[in-house]
């Protein structure tokens, strides 16, 4: 059995995935915002290092 690979995501798409991410912000408590906000620039570095590969 092999793996799908997996979809490709458009720079813009990850982009506007990653910063609907800091609208959660509000929700978490305080002692989360840093482990949420590592993922979201961990997103937004992988959304903009695909824009070299269009």
């Amino acid at each position: 059995m092999t793996s799908q690979p997996s979809p490709v995501v458009s720079p813009v798409t990850g982009l506007t995935d990653a910063l609907a991410g800091l609208e959660e912000l509000d929700e978490l408590p305080t002692a989360a915002h840093v482990a949420h906000l590592r993922a979201v620039h961990d997103a937004l570095t992988e959304a903009l290092s695909s824009i070299d590969e269009i």
